[in-house]
């Protein structure tokens, strides 16, 4: 055999292996690319600490009773300082093996006590309403670095000025969202973006406008990233009712007011996702994979009345989609010795992407 033909044949050998090398690398990236990965999401209104105190964390893991001992059930009544309940909200918050955690009226101080109780897998982005920095109320993200990566994030005010603090005429407060765009740690390809967020107890205009400003990024976050796009947050606005105008016009069921003209430049989009909306998570989720609890505001009182009670916190899916809703439920607040860790209740989504 010539030394020519073996050379061929050597030749055509490995352009076969590099061929099939190549196609099986391909066949294994593609697989990786689709593999969907589920993931828990929260939004938890903490209720500010209007009790504040100089308890540290420390103190009051040191001040925690006896483990093997029942204390008095429903011994306590009414609202805690934050010292009392901190605790419970971490626990509960990590024993739900939760990814992304939306919280609301979060003081700075309550921030960073959670930051340490949550650990050094966990880190969070957001900033204080009143300016822009550490002054008022946090709509902080929370997220487990294990599971996600954060890309980018910002903050823009509900308001007519919304990339300066500020507040809506007639409104109760300043008002804020929280906006992060994170990818899955086992797959950077996929990204998926979420918007967290509390709207005004006083002023329904505001919500409606905030509504509005948060469909719109929402919106373009799903066409710039081409990937899902979640809402979590207090809306202060019943799903029906008088003062549902908010989460229908998130929903879809109403139009978006008028917002700032900058703003609707800015994440303008054109024609593309023209129906775009945001599905909420309990409609979405299998029936018998949502809990029976709906109320998510429930006041300090113990359950004797249920007047106050309404559902005004949520999470949604952007209905460009590339989720699907796995299960949904409304936890509790409620402890054995009558401590109730917020006036709302925490809720839970599973979400598979």
């Amino acid at each position: 055999m010539s030394t020519c033909t073996m050379s061929a044949r050597w030749f055509r050998s490995l352009v076969f292996l590099l061929v099939n090398f190549t196609l099986l690398s391909l066949s294994q990236d593609m697989s990786t690319d689709s593999t969907p990965t589920s993931l828990r999401f929260s939004t938890y209104n903490l209720r500010y600490d209007s009790m504040p105190d100089n308890i540290t964390v420390a103190e009051s893991i040191a001040a925690l009773p006896d483990p093997l001992v029942q204390e008095t059930f429903l011994a306590l009544s009414g609202e805690q300082p934050w010292s009392a309940r901190r605790l419970r909200v971490s626990e509960h918050i990590l024993s739900e093996d939760t990814v992304i955690s939306g919280f609301q009226e979060a003081l700075v101080r309550q921030v960073t006590d959670l930051a340490e109780l949550f650990g050094d897998d966990w880190d969070w982005v957001g900033v204080g309403r009143d300016d822009g920095v550490a002054a008022g109320e946090f709509s902080p993200l929370f997220y487990k670095k294990s599971a996600v990566k954060l890309i980018s994030n910002d903050t823009f005010w509900l308001s007519l000025t919304p990339f300066e603090p500020s507040k809506y005429p007639g409104a109760g407060s300043f008002r804020i969202c929280t906006v992060a765009n994170f990818s899955l740690t086992t797959d950077a390809k996929t990204t998926f973006t979420v918007l967290n967020t509390h709207l005004d107890d006083q002023s329904d205009m505001q919500r409606r406008v905030g509504a509005s400003l948060i469909l719109t990024r929402a919106r373009y976050e799903a066409v710039k990233t081409r990937s899902p796009v979640f809402v979590t947050g207090d809306f202060n606005s019943p799903s029906t009712g008088n003062s549902s105008g908010a989460y229908e016009i998130i929903t879809g069921a109403s139009a978006p007011v008028a917002i700032n003209a900058t703003f609707a430049a800015k994440y303008d989009v054109g024609n593309q996702l023209s129906d775009f909306k945001m599905l909420d998570f309990r409609g979405q989720a299998p029936r018998q994979y949502v809990s029976n609890n709906f109320a998510t505001y429930t006041g300090f009182n113990l359950p004797t009345d249920t007047s106050d009670w309404e559902r005004i916190d949520f999470i949604f899916g952007g209905s460009n989609l590339g989720w699907t809703s796995d299960a949904y439920k409304v936890g509790s607040s409620l402890s054995d010795d009558g401590t109730l860790a917020s006036d709302h209740r925490p809720v839970f989504a599973d979400v598979t992407i």
